[in-house]
């Protein structure tokens, strides 16, 4: 019954979202032109000292008689909405089955598959001020989306036990302060360009670290893990997983111990926490969730079960989106609602499905799918910001 009410509400998302399809389509069958009334007085600003396109200007310009696109701004892009829904199931999928990566999909969706990131840049010469307002408005919805999945895979995740509560908190404390001092610091201070490199070189030298994660030197020092992994896959299978999971054994700031289908594992909860930390602040500067990070270092330092690393990430994630997305609108930063009331359906929808078939891919492909995914996402992006050219498609 449980499964068939699940799929019965996934019916009626993709039916709201239809009908959200529809209500948007009307709305806009009069195209907005002429004046950039009803922009946010910051935005109007910047706008307004953008140059009109003309005869002899036709980039880095604003048409005034053009439709409005993103954020209502005369001739920008407007991204697809079936397309936006449908990548955005993919990001909510991909999050709630590894704990990681949404926010780069996220990301790789606005900058490149909707076009924003080549319009930001197109002002690099023309603007400065709205290349970089519309880049944080990138960063900020990144955000958005992974915020959303991880409240629902942190739920469904609680729910199987595969959460480890203890130190999702440690981790969440850590992220607190460091998604609070990026945004003050950074806000307006980062181009397109900037962006896009950083985000490229963080993901290319993840891939790398979490490519050695699944070498067999690695494996051989992580044997727990893969023991744990196994029996809970082959509990997952039997039906057998209620009343298992995380269960707490020893709770010190210096050495917490759990237990997962019989295995034990120890961590520390002050390194969680300075690593919360430290993720959170590279996290909020790209405009991630930092699952990329998170789950690393808790399968990789902490020596942890991807399937523990997975419910735990979603946890913290969802206090670091919590407060750097504050952080970032306290300033001025905003977001175009069109877009983002799109995307957090198929977020939705992809959350519920991603926990539902996590328990049946085997723990080394999830991470070897990971690794792909951030190498090809690094070195497009690292080339793209920094030689100003990608060299891969």
């Amino acid at each position: 019954m449980k499964k068939r009410y699940k799929v019965m509400l996934i019916i009626a998302l993709v039916s709201l979202f239809i009908g959200w399809v529809g209500f948007i389509h009307k709305g806009l069958a009069q195209e907005k032109v002429g004046s950039i009334s009803g922009l946010s007085k910051k935005l109007s600003d910047i706008v307004a000292s953008t140059p009109k396109c003309s005869a002899e200007v036709k980039k880095g310009c604003i048409n005034p008689e053009a439709p409005r696109g993103y954020l209502d701004i005369p001739g920008a892009p407007k991204p697809s909405y079936l397309l936006a829904f449908l990548w955005a199931l993919w990001v909510g999928w991909i999050f709630s089955t590894v704990g990681a990566f949404g926010g780069i999909m996220a990301g790789v969706g606005h900058i490149t598959v909707f076009g924003l990131g080549d319009y930001a840049k197109s002002f690099k010469d023309t603007n400065k001020a709205l290349n970089k307002f519309i880049t944080d408005t990138i960063r900020v919805s990144n955000q958005f989306l992974v915020g959303l999945s991880a409240i629902i895979s942190s739920i469904s995740y609680a729910k199987s036990r595969q959460l480890c509560l203890p130190l999702g908190v440690a981790l969440g404390v850590g992220s607190i302060v460091g998604a609070t001092i990026i945004p003050w610091l950074t806000a307006g201070k980062i181009t397109a360009k900037t962006y896009t490199g950083l985000f490229g070189l963080i993901v290319f030298v993840v891939a790398g670290f979490m490519y050695y994660g699944t070498t067999q030197r690695a494996l051989e020092k992580r044997r727990k893990t893969q023991e744990a992994a196994k029996r809970f896959q082959e509990a997952a299978r039997q039906g057998a997983t209620k009343g298992e999971g995380v269960k707490l054994v020893c709770l010190r700031p210096t050495q917490c111990t759990i237990s997962f289908y019989g295995v034990e594992f120890s961590f520390n909860l002050i390194l969680g926490a300075f690593g919360g930390l430290v993720v959170a602040a590279i996290s909020a500067l790209i405009g991630v969730g930092g699952g990329f990070l998170l789950v690393p270092l808790m399968t990789d330092v902490m020596k942890l079960p991807m399937f523990i690393a997975a419910g735990t990430s979603a946890f913290a994630v969802l206090v670091s989106m919590v407060t750097s997305i504050f952080n970032y609108m306290v300033q001025g930063v905003i977001v175009w609602w069109p877009l983002i009331g799109t995307e957090l359906v198929g977020i939705f929808v992809g959350s519920i499905i991603g926990p539902m078939t996590q328990k049946y891919i085997p723990d080394i492909w999830l991470k070897r799918l990971f690794v792909v995914l951030a190498l090809y996402v690094g070195i497009k992006y690292t080339s793209e910001g920094f030689l100003g050219k990608s060299i891969i498609p």
